[in-house]
C-alpha cells in the first residue's frame, strides 16, 4: 500500500482506561473505542492495576475500533503506543505472567524507601543526571519495592528471567509476541521517568541502578520515540502492522498539540494535570521544583527536552466527589453543580491526596477543604474542586516562567476536563492569558499516531503536523486584577494548611 493512503492506529493505555483510535492524514478521528479498568486500593496510599486485565482490554479496544470503522490490518500503515507513565510492573520473561499487580504512579508506598535512598544527599541526589527528585512518583523506587517485597520478583531476578517495565513496555512486549519473541523495549520519554536513565546519554545509568539494587538486564532496551521497532503479532487484529511510535502520555499530548518548537507549552487536564514546555535540544534544570524530562526523539535526531509540572490530583478529584461523596452521578454534572453558585463562597479545596507534586513536592501534605461556613453548600465544594485545577496550574506556570525566562502568551489545553467551560474560563481568568482548545481533543493518542506515522513516511515532517493543528475554542481573561490577586492569595493560604498532615 502507498504509505500516503490508509490510516494510523494508536493505543492509549491510560490511568483509568485503555483506548484505541484510528486517524487519517489530517489527524481526524476515524474510529475510537475505550474500556475502563479496575482501580485497586489494597490500603491507604496504595494504588494498583491488574496488568493482565489491561492487556485483555487493549486487544478488545483495538479489535472494536477496527470493526466499528469496517477496517482490517491491511488499512493500517502503522501503530503508535502511548501510556500512563511511571506505573511499574514485573513479569516472568519465560511465561509472560505478571508477578504482582502494577504499582500505579499515584502510589505512595515507596515514601520511606525514597528517604533512605536520599540519605545525606537529600531528594536531589540524582537530579543532575535524571532531572528528577527522589519521589514516590517515579518507577525506579517502585522496582526496588517489588524486589524487596515480592518473592517471585526476587526469584526471577536471580534466575535472569525478570522483565521490569512501565506500561508501554508491557503492551509492546505482548503486542509483538509476548513470551514467543516479544520485544522488551521502551522509548526515551518513558525511560526518562524511571529515575534510572541519564538524560544526556539516553542510556541506563549503571551507577544509579546499582545503588537502587535494580538489575540492568531486567530493564527494557531504550529506543527512539519514532522508529520502526518491529511488527505486531500474527494472531492479533493488527498482525503485520509496524509498531513505530512510543511516547509517554504527556509527551504524546505535547506532540499531538504540535508544541514542536522551544517555548511552546500545553496543559493536559486528566486524572492529574501535566504542563510541558518544550525547551528544545537543551535540557533545562529547574530551580523551582519542576522536572526535566525528554520531550521526544524522532529517529536518530537529537532529543528534544521539556520542563514539566506534574499535578497529582485534578480530574480524579471530580471522580472522588462522584464516587466517595456521591455529590453527583456522572462527572459531567460537576459543572452544572458548580455553576449553581456565583463564586466559591470562600471555600478552597486542596486535593493533596498523595502529597503535593510540582512545584512544592510536599509528600507530607494531605487534602483539606478550607474556608467552610454555614453558608457553604455542595455547589461551593464542586466549584472549589474545579478551581483547584486552575490554581495549581498557575503555580506550575509561574515556576516554568521563572526557570525558562519564557513568558506564556497562550495556553494550549487538552484532556477530559477541557469540555468544562466554567473551568476553562476560570483558568484564563486566574492566569490572565487566553486558553485555547484544539479541534481534536484526543491529543495523547494523536501524538502517538504522529510519531508512528512519521517513522513510516505517512506524514512527511513536523510541518505537516503543525498544519493539522486547528483551534476549536478560545477563552479570554475577563477578571479584574484585584480579584485575581485576592483569590490566588487565599488559595496559597489554604495550601499551607495542608502541610504536615500525613
Amino acid at each position: 500500500m502507498d504509505s500516503a493512503s490508509g490510516y494510523v492506529a494508536a493505543i492509549d493505555q491510560g490511568t483509568t482506561s485503555t483506548r484505541a483510535m484510528v486517524f487519517d492524514r489530517r489527524g481526524q478521528v476515524i474510529a475510537a473505542e475505550q474500556l475502563e479498568h479496575r482501580q485497586i486500593f489494597p490500603r491507604a496510599g496504595w494504588v494498583e492495576h491488574d496488568a493482565a486485565e489491561i492487556w485483555r482490554n487493549t486487544r478488545r479496544v483495538v479489535a472494536s475500533a477496527l470493526a466499528s470503522a469496517d477496517l482490517t490490518s491491511d488499512d493500517i500503515v502503522a501503530c503508535g503506543l502511548t501510556n500512563q507513565r511511571e506505573t511499574t510492573l514485573a513479569w516472568d520473561r519465560t511465561t509472560g505472567e505478571p508477578l504482582h499487580n502494577a504499582i500505579v504512579w499515584q502510589d505512595t508506598r515507596t515514601g520511606e524507601l525514597c528517604e533512605q535512598l536520599a540519605g545525606d544527599a537529600g531528594a536531589d541526589r540524582y537530579r543532575d543526571r535524571t532531572g528528577l527528585p527522589l519521589s514516590t512518583y517515579f518507577a525506579g523506587p517502585k522496582m526496588r519495592w517489588l524486589l524487596d517485597n515480592v518473592e517471585a520478583v526476587a526469584d526471577r531476578a536471580e534466575a535472569g528471567e525478570l522483565c521490569f517495565g512501565t506500561m508501554d513496555s508491557w503492551i509492546a512486549w505482548n503486542i509483538t509476541g509476548g513470551a514467543s519473541g516479544g520485544l522488551h523495549i521502551t522509548d526515551v520519554t518513558n525511560a526518562s521517568r524511571t529515575m534510572l536513565m541519564d538524560l544526556r546519554t539516553l542510556s541506563w545509568d549503571e551507577e544509579i541502578c546499582t545503588e537502587m539494587g535494580i538489575p540492568v538486564d531486567a530493564l527494557p532496551e531504550i529506543r527512539s520515540s519514532s522508529q520502526v521497532y518491529g511488527t505486531l503479532r500474527e494472531q492479533g487484529t493488527l498482525h503485520g502492522v509496524p509498531l513505530s511510535g512510543i511516547l509517554g502520555d504527556q509527551q504524546a499530548a505535547t506532540f499531538g498539540q504540535a508544541c514542536l518548537s522551544p517555548g511552546e507549552a500545553k496543559n493536559t487536564y486528566g486524572t492529574g494535570n501535566f504542563l510541558l514546555l518544550n525547551t528544545g535540544t537543551d535540557a533545562v534544570f529547574s530551580d523551582h521544583g519542576l522536572l526535566t524530562t525528554v520531550c521526544y526523539r524522532i529517529g536518530e535526531a537529537p532529543p528534544h527536552y521539556a520542563l514539566e509540572g506534574s499535578i497529582a490530583v485534578t480530574g480524579s478529584l471530580v471522580q472522588w466527589l462522584r464516587d466517595n461523596l456521591g455529590l453527583f452521578s456522572s462527572a459531567g454534572e460537576v459543572e452544572q453543580l458548580a455553576a449553581g453558585v456565583d463564586d466559591n463562597g470562600g471555600v478552597y479545596f486542596v486535593p493533596a491526596f498523595s502529597g503535593l507534586f510540582a512545584p512544592r513536592w510536599r509528600p507530607d501534605a494531605r487534602g483539606v477543604i478550607a474556608g467552610l461556613t454555614r453558608f457553604a453548600n455542595k455547589g461551593h465544594i464542586a466549584r472549589a474542586a474545579l478551581e483547584a485545577s486552575a490554581f495549581q496550574t498557575r503555580e506550575v506556570i509561574e515556576a516554568m516562567q521563572a526557570d525558562s525566562g519564557v513568558t506564556l502568551s497562550t495556553l494550549k489545553v487538552d484532556g477530559g476536563m477541557v469540555v468544562n467551560n466554567l473551568l476553562m474560563q476560570f483558568q484564563a481568568d486566574i492566569l490572565d492569558v487566553p486558553v485555547v482548545r484544539p479541534v481534536v481533543n484526543e491529543t495523547t493518542a494523536l501524538g502517538a499516531a504522529y510519531a508512528a506515522g512519521l517513522a513510516v513516511g505517512y506524514w512527511d515532517d513536523e510541518d505537516e503536523i503543525r498544519q493539522n493543528w486547528a483551534e476549536h475554542t478560545r477563552w479570554t481573561p475577563a477578571m479584574d486584577t484585584d480579584e485575581r490577586d485576592r483569590l490566588y492569595r487565599e488559595w496559597n493560604r489554604a495550601v499551607e494548611h495542608s502541610f504536615g498532615l500525613a
